[in-house]
């Protein structure tokens, strides 16, 4: 099987790399030739332009996996809809809000151009793991990918097909507003044995002994153990906590449905305020795990 993917920045890259090991044809593509030249180096084939990408595919449908930031997707789309050979698979790995994919998925049905939308978990951390893909879009277009999936996949992440399209980025879209519920309990707890009556509390065994059989043992809490064993003060980070507009479109969704969502709520707020100049230990643990799983800069600017 021969895929293309389109963007190759911390995680397109991974992917590149994943998938050439598991014995995939990869053409790689980006803006920077750099990349494009590493991703080459690590056995892709490199591709100089969109239609260079195409040509790679000898006049076939062909497979392209864009890997890039949502603000970009639009423009993306609209160019390769114009290049790309009917019966092709164009696939959405990013965090697009659903609502966006919906439309994209129904635009280029009259084209006969398969849509995917794959929400992709797992971080820096998916290559060594395995990534949690979530799928939504044209079941054919599933279908044509499954080899991909199931490697990117191994040894120990999951992927299912869930629905038409939209429905891939609404469940990426709610699990990554569970993460930001999750990431601020986290973040809370430690922040108050830190500030409690023990002033000599080791955190980082604290998270050693949870990480180990307790209710809250997780992959979150195993990052938050490692960082407060590297930095136990956290010194040097600012506490200041992007967000990367998921949990935003979670909260317009809810309200729409007249759902409440008060955790999340408060957990979004919490990074909005930080970035208003309303920091703490906690919101310092905050970015440090950010940068821990996804590779966020600590301090963003």
């Amino acid at each position: 099987m021969k895929i293309a993917i389109i963007g190759l920045g911390k995680m397109g890259f991974q992917i590149v790399e994943k998938l050439v090991a598991g014995g995939i044809e990869v053409v790689a593509y980006d803006q920077s030739n750099l990349t494009i030249d590493a991703a080459a180096a690590k056995g892709a084939i490199g591709a100089s332009s969109r239609e260079d990408v195409v040509a790679k595919f000898s006049g076939e449908p062909a497979v392209i996996w864009l890997m890039i930031p949502a603000q970009f997707v639009e423009s993306e789309i609209s160019a390769w809809e114009l290049l790309l050979p009917k019966g092709s698979t164009l696939i959405d790995g990013g965090n697009s809000d659903y609502r966006e994919s919906q439309k994209r998925a129904e635009q280029l049905i009259p084209k006969n151009i398969n849509f995917v939308d794959v929400g992709t978990s797992g971080g820096i951390l998916g290559a060594a793991n395995g990534f949690s893909l979530m799928v939504g879009g044209s079941n054919e277009g599933y279908e044509n990918i499954k080899p991909v999936l199931e490697l990117l996949s191994k040894p120990s992440g999951s992927y299912n097909y869930f629905g038409p399209g939209g429905t891939g980025h609404f469940v990426k879209m709610v699990h990554n507003a569970i993460e930001y519920g999750v990431m601020e309990s986290l973040a809370e707890g430690y922040h108050l044995l830190k500030e409690g009556p023990y002033k000599e509390l080791n955190l980082a065994k604290v998270a050693e002994v949870w990480q180990h059989g307790s209710i809250i043992e997780s992959s979150l809490n195993g990052l938050a153990q490692q960082a407060l064993a590297e930095n136990p003060n956290l010194d040097g980070v600012e506490g200041v906590v992007s967000e990367s507009g998921e949990t935003r479109w979670t909260l317009e969704s809810a309200k729409e449905l007249n759902i409440e969502m008060p955790v999340t709520q408060a957990a979004f707020d919490v990074r909005i305020q930080s970035q208003n100049g309303k920091v703490s230990y906690a919101t310092k643990l905050l970015a440090v795990l950010r940068n821990k799983f996804g590779g966020h800069v600590e301090n963003p600017k």
